[in-house]
């Protein structure tokens, strides 16, 4: 038997694009992480998806909310970390040197990419809180959301069977209808395991539908 696709239809006043950590560190070559998802990166061509994600938005009027990751020198004295966790402090991965220090932030690890600074700087874009695990239980996407009006919402970013999914995960239980841009997310492939195969098997098993970028923006396109 196989699983229904309840299907997730665009609406000008009520969705929004969520974009997870577009930031260096998971999405240029230069970054902490790429040798483990440099791959599935560049398969997806993740880097250029989420540019015409956010484009497509840009041009519809449709609110997009970017939930970044960063972690001060205070998180790196947390007494019991994750495996994940653990890994992305030992690399110092989206590092930076306070809430409200910004130096040495540009073109860190921690900053955006390049080609994404115009969407999201543009004084539109809303930029929560930092998640500080994987999910947004911890920041203050959901209320951004709520004020906005938002109940759907499309999500992509990195990564894939991390942030993203857990995401998808929270918003559902917190009620918002959720599709997802598969190949605008990339996640870890490792020789132990795929996390790319892993998320987009939950997205199918979780979301009201599992697009591709071409999809959504086509649909985005034609409101």
């Amino acid at each position: 038997m196989s699983l229904p696709i309840p299907g997730f239809e665009f609406d000008r006043n009520s969705t929004a694009l969520v974009v997870t950590d577009p930031q260096n560190d998971f999405l240029s070559p230069d970054g902490v992480t790429w040798g483990v998802v440099g791959e599935s990166v560049s398969k997806n061509q993740t880097v250029e998806n989420i540019e015409s994600l956010f484009g497509a938005a840009k041009k519809a009027s449709l609110p997009v909310f970017v939930s970044p990751h960063y972690y001060y020198p205070h998180d790196h004295k947390w007494r019991f970390e994750g495996a994940l966790e653990k890994l992305m402090h030992d690399i110092h991965m989206f590092d930076r040197p306070g809430a409200l220090d910004l130096d040495g932030f540009a073109s860190s690890g921690a900053d955006w990419l390049e080609q994404y600074k115009p969407y999201i700087n543009d004084g539109e874009t809303i930029v929560t809180s930092p998640h500080k695990v994987f999910g947004p239980e911890s920041n203050d996407l959901v209320l951004q959301l709520r004020k906005r009006g938002v109940n759907k919402v499309l999500l992509a970013g990195m990564s894939a069977n991390l942030c993203v999914e857990s995401h998808l995960r929270e918003l559902l239980e917190q009620g918002f209808e959720v599709g997802v841009a598969w190949d605008a997310t990339a996640a870890a492939i490792v020789p132990e395991f795929d996390g790319m195969a892993a998320a987009v098997t939950n997205y199918h098993m979780l979301a009201s539908e599992t697009v591709t970028t071409k999809e959504a923006v086509e649909r985005i396109g034609a409101l």
